[in-house]
């Protein structure tokens, strides 16, 4: 910073794909701080230095970062901090890497620089230092048949021409590896939980689209394999290529939420006419067509078949005392990995026992990893991408007699799901509108979560993916085929965490033209032994009793001996 007269640097979490998982080369985040969650920046001034994160990770922070040398703070969820400016002198210059920000983000920071300090876009400083620095991850790359991904990508590139002719648009950017990868009928193993491939793309409005990859990924098979769909160049050339579209006068649909700023300013300083809209990907892909409901629904059948089986095990072992939060981690991924085609967890397994089930995105350390005693609540929230689908479900466990304030919790958090579950709902409904569902009943005793009911699920893609969700802050309206997950919850800090989590799919109401309603794709048993009875209605039994009888008679025929006597006795009716 001495040398080029910068006064501090932002080192933001994420790489130019914004995904929620990085590869090795891209974690400069960890490798200056130490801090490996999914979420957060640092900036680094001349003689001290700041490290923001959200309440999902107040306590990994400072436990994985030099807390004599970094400050962390505490913030909420998007946005940045107006801390910020303590680490800026008056009048300094505050530098960033243009392709690790959006422009979204850089006008944020601007305005909470204005009248304070400079951001000026520089050369990313982080890389200077990093002598050992991974290369970038280069993974075998697969294409969907037509029994997977249900539309040809051709089909797919024409319907995305469309939504350009809509927009006036003669070209857009792609940078999201999970809109690239649906795109193209792809997929991938370059970051860990999620079968991306890491990339860019221009699809014009005529002609072949051109993918842009790491010189090491394009192979003569590759190219062979995309011959009819895409061109395909060499990620270093995509400043050339957007530099010829400013140069043609193109007007050219960014998503200003995503794309990297150096994208936007390349365009804009070459003479292109800039489109800030949605990636126009990101609609038609959480809009699952039949054989992708068909591959999900086979991977969570999967998964119920490794979820008896764990659950099973954790009733014998937990009384034991023995068990700790790395250890069910590993079972459980043990259990999963039984079956063949499931290549990786979704995401990094939430294992949370007792008091470490309130941290809402609790992830566990060798540090923090805890001992599950005898009478505690565990709360397990997980996932896996097997080759048909992606998973993600949570279960509140009892290990032994349950305290009334608990069952009471627990019980209102299962309403709230139930609610969810059975809601029908006219066409052009929000999750916004429909979140209070599931609050409800927390809310009549005076008591909330401060998290959303539910978010968007891919189809052997990302286990987070918009722009659909269920929450105060999500306004778009679900459709036919969107996969959420459904999942309130109850936190008591210090003390225990409560959640219960299915995903479902949206479709049309038989019987009700106009309306909605969801159907439950996740097939596991849900804890009894913490209900409150006295708090369900016959409707909600009703509910549950036949949703076990449907675990039963799916997931029963896939298990043997001891864990099918588990689930027997799990599902039973109350």
């Amino acid at each position: 910073m001495q040398k080029v007269g910068i006064d501090a640097f932002l080192i933001p979490r994420a790489d130019a794909h914004r995904g929620e998982s990085v590869p090795a080369s891209e974690a400069r985040l960890a490798y200056v701080t130490g801090f490996t969650g999914s979420a957060g920046m640092a900036v680094i001034g001349r003689d001290k230095a700041g490290l923001f994160v959200d309440s999902r990770y107040t306590l990994q922070a400072p436990s994985q970062t030099d807390t004599d040398i970094v400050t962390v703070h505490e913030v909420g969820q998007g946005g940045v901090s107006p801390e910020i400016r303590l680490y800026v002198p008056k009048g300094g210059k505050l530098a960033y890497d243009p392709w690790l920000h959006t422009p979204g983000e850089i006008r944020d920071l601007n305005e909470k620089l204005s009248g304070h300090a400079e951001a000026v876009p520089h050369a990313n400083l982080v890389d200077a230092i990093w002598a050992d620095r991974p290369a970038p991850p280069v993974s075998v790359i697969e294409f969907l048949g037509h029994n997977r991904a249900g539309q040809s990508a051709a089909d797919k590139i024409e319907a995305v021409r469309e939504t350009l002719a809509n927009d006036m648009a003669e070209a857009v950017v792609l940078t999201l590896p999970e809109s690239i990868c649906w795109l193209f009928n792809m997929r991938g193993r370059d970051v860990p939980n999620t079968p991306f491939v890491l990339g860019f793309a221009i699809v014009p409005a005529t002609g072949l689209p051109t993918l842009f990859l790491d010189a090491a990924k394009i192979t003569p098979e590759l190219s062979a394999a995309l011959a009819d769909i895409a061109t395909v160049a060499e990620a270093a050339t995509l400043t050339d290529a957007l530099a010829a579209l400013g140069k043609s006068g193109k007007s050219v649909l960014i998503d200003p939420q995503t794309a990297p700023a150096a994208i936007a300013e390349t365009l804009r300083q070459t003479g292109a006419k800039l489109i800030e809209k949605r990636d126009p990907v990101l609609g038609p892909k959480s809009r699952k067509n039949e054989a992708e409901l068909a591959g999900m629904r086979e991977a969570h059948k999967l998964d119920g078949a490794a979820l008896a089986k764990f659950l099973s095990w954790f009733d014998a072992e937990a009384p034991k005392g023995e068990l700790t939060e790395i250890g069910i981690v590993t079972a459980l991924e043990s259990f999963r990995r039984e079956e063949e085609s499931c290549i990786d967890a979704s995401f990094d397994t939430i294992s949370g026992a007792g008091p470490n089930g309130a941290i809402v995105h609790y992830r566990v350390t060798t540090k923090t990893d805890r001992k599950l005693n005898p009478g505690e609540i565990m709360l397990v929230d997980s996932g896996a991408q097997y080759l048909s689908g992606t998973t993600d479900i949570t279960r509140t466990l009892s290990t032994g007699s349950a305290t009334a304030e608990q069952k009471d919790r627990y019980t209102r958090v299962l309403k709230g799901m139930i609610a969810i579950s059975t809601a029908r709902f006219p066409a052009g409904t929000t999750g916004a509108q429909l979140d209070i569902l599931a609050r409800q009943f927390l809310w009549q005793d005076g008591v909330t979560y401060n998290h959303g009911t539910g978010h968007g699920v891919g189809a052997f893609l990302g286990v987070h993916e918009g722009p659909i969700g269920i929450s105060p802050r999500t306004t778009t309206p679900l459709e036919t085929g969107n996969i959420l997950s459904n999942e309130p919850g109850y936190y008591k800090a210090g003390e225990y965490g409560i959640r219960i989590e299915n995903l479902v799919t949206v479709h049309e109401a038989a019987d009700h033209p106009g309306f909605l309603e969801f159907e439950t794709i996740t097939l596991a048993p849900i804890d009894t032994r913490l209900i409150d009875l006295d708090l369900l209605t016959a409707a909600e039994r009703d509910w549950l009793n036949a949703y076990h009888s449907r675990v039963w008679s799916e997931i029963g025929p896939l298990v043997s001996g001891a864990v099918k006597d588990w689930l027997q006795h799990a599902t039973a009716a109350i």
